[in-house]
């Protein structure tokens, strides 16, 4: 397994930097809650101490009123007033400041995962197959979904912050030596407690790779339409000890090193309990010896667990967020990234008269194998155009190219005598319906919205909608579905009144997406491979209302020949390249790639 480039640990300059950036984006999405983030900080490192103080004023006023002292009883009563007082502001503190978590959480998720969306789906086409760009995008992807809960660490950070000194503030208060004392037995657990956060960070970022085969295995072994596969390549118990594998590589490799810490986590633990002891044992004496206030031993108690607690948490949560505070960096950097309409400016108002690739070649990203080599064609306005050829030819990235998904790296598509890349590509897009082969199956909605998907952007339109069924032959078995068109098709949806969906064959739902496909109505309709599932006279029939109709221009991919032949022009691909081009009858009479390539379907 490969291992991802483990990232230096930032600096306390980047560290500053990704802090603010933080508090900024989050102030934007809410920032009435950050403020009362901040407040809450403050408040709950502070009130402790302070209820501790009385607390331990109380003591003493109780042990005073029990050696006689007559005033000492009604201070008491008022030192736990005051005390009941405090601990009733924290708990109805909490409360406020758990919604207040839940808020800011919320609306900084949405802010940032709806912009993250966005972002993703936007891009270059070509990234979506670049490894670095889809690591950088699992790196911010890890920034997004955990961004929510960052904040509330660097408050909690605060807060551990405000409790460390605050506790030794305190502590120097009553003497200057155990303050000492304190600093000196902090230091050891947490330079331990940095040291293992940073051998945490750096495990988690060599097992990067580790962790994402073992989730595309999980995916995979729990989608029920794999299910038969699985167990009929007896893959089940395979990919079960695969995952076992990589999960020990990764969860119990890092509990094993953390193992190696334990001796010296106890050995800092040991100092900090030893320094916890002398400052008890000193108070004691202090009363003892010099009748110093009897409520000073829980004071100091307190005070000091409280310091300790806060810096080990200090250390923990700062590193635990290292990590977190590295990602915005990959977060930003991933949302800088350009989309394919950054620069485009030219808006395709009619459709085409022509569309033109003039020597077009491409390559796909870390490859330079030509997939395309010094392609050239031109299709007019109503023209019927079949491209085929052998698998592997190029056929599908050519419609990548024609769609502008992809960009060529030599040569130009031509839209009326406009480079693509100068076209604004949605544009482009809503002239195009294209059906591919590996078309979407939306298995959380209806058949009726399967459909009607084609074309969001307008209204609903009945006539449309009835065209399209009948255009790809599916509105007999829609019908027959538990509530017609309005059925979901998949069997683990249910309707409100108890009606379960129903599953749809290959053939049904390759319909389907042909009638989504129908119902965009767009006046360039391409289609790969549109009926691979769907019997040969149903697909004669479908192609046969298809062609008869001159509005619209087809492009289509197929490897039947009742289909292609009733094309216009055929583009013969080999390698990447055009070897022959013309009509069915031309090409079979130049007994050449084509004849070789569909001989056995010919009736001669």
């Amino acid at each position: 397994m490969a291992r991802s480039a483990q990232k230096p640990k930032l600096t306390y300059k980047q560290y500053a930097i990704a802090v603010l950036q933080v508090a900024k984006i989050t102030y934007k999405a809410a920032p009435l809650s950050i403020i009362l983030k901040v407040i809450g900080s403050i408040i709950t490192a502070l009130l402790p101490i302070v209820t501790t103080y009385y607390a331990a004023l109380t003591t003493t006023a109780l042990a005073a009123a029990y050696a006689g002292n007559a005033s000492a009883g009604g201070e008491a009563i008022q030192y736990v007033l005051i005390t009941a007082a405090l601990s009733v502001g924290m708990l109805a503190w909490n409360s406020v400041d758990s919604y207040i978590q839940n808020l800011m959480r919320y609306k900084v998720d949405a802010a940032i995962s709806d912009k993250m969306y966005e972002h993703f789906l936007s891009l270059e086409f070509w990234r979506y197959d670049d490894k670095t760009t889809i690591d950088l995008y699992d790196r911010a992807t890890d920034f997004a979904r955990f961004f929510p809960y960052i904040f509330d660490k660097l408050a909690t950070v605060v807060t551990q912050l405000i409790t460390m000194l605050a506790g030794l503030v305190a502590l120097m208060m009553v003497s200057w030596w155990l303050g000492i004392i304190l600093i000196a037995a902090v230091i050891p657990g947490m330079v331990l407690q940095f040291k293992l956060s940073k051998a945490q960070i750096d495990h988690r970022n060599a097992n990067f790779d580790t962790r994402r085969t073992q989730s595309m295995i999980e995916w995979n072994l729990l989608q029920p339409k794999n299910i038969a596969e699985l167990r009929l390549y007896g893959l089940v118990r395979y990919l079960l000890n695969m995952r076992q594998k990589l999960r020990d590589k990764d969860e119990k490799a890092r509990i094993l090193f953390e193992r190696k810490f334990i001796f010296k986590q106890l050995a800092s633990d040991i100092i900090e309990a030893a320094a916890e002891v002398a400052a008890l044992l000193w108070v004691v004496l202090q009363i003892i010896a010099h009748a110093q206030p009897i409520g000073q031993f829980l004071y100091v108690q307190q005070v000091v667990s409280r310091a300790l607690g806060g810096a080990r948490s200090f250390a923990s949560t700062l590193n635990t967020i290292d990590q977190d505070l590295a990602n915005l960096f990959d977060y930003q950097k991933f949302m800088q990234l350009p989309t394919r309409d950054t620069h485009q400016r030219l808006s395709l108002k009619t459709p085409p008269e022509m569309i033109e690739m003039k020597d077009i070649s491409f390559h796909y990203p870390q490859s330079n194998a030509r997939v395309l080599d010094g392609i050239s064609l031109r299709i007019e306005k109503g023209q019927h155009v079949a491209i085929v050829g052998e698998n592997g030819a190029g056929k599908s990235t050519l419609i990548k190219m024609l769609t502008g998904l992809y960009e060529p790296v030599e040569g130009a598509v031509l839209i009326d005598g406009n480079d693509m890349k100068d076209i604004r590509i949605t544009s482009w897009h809503k002239h195009l319906s294209v059906l591919q082969q590996n078309y979407l199956e939306y298995q959380f909605a209806t058949a009726k919205e399967n459909i009607v998907y084609g074309d969001v952007e307008l209204p609903y339109d009945q006539r449309n909608f009835d065209a399209s069924m009948d255009r790809a032959e599916a509105r007999k078995f829609l019908e027959k579905l538990p509530k017609g068109t309005d059925s979901y098709v998949n069997n683990w949806m249910e309707h409100d009144d108890g009606v379960k969906g129903a599953d749809l064959s290959g053939g049904q739902w390759q319909r389907l997406a042909l009638a989504r496909n129908f119902y965009r109505n767009s006046p360039i309709i391409i289609l790969d491979e549109p009926t691979s599932a769907i019997d040969a006279l149903a697909e004669e029939r479908i192609f046969d209302h298809l062609f008869a109709d001159r509005k619209y221009t087809v492009i289509t991919i197929s490897h039947r020949l009742s289909t292609i032949e009733k094309a216009d022009v055929i583009y013969m691909l080999q390698s990447g390249k055009i070897v022959e081009q013309g009509t069915h009858v031309e090409l079979v009479k130049a007994r050449g790639a084509y004849y070789s390539m569909f001989k056995s379907q010919l009736k001669e």
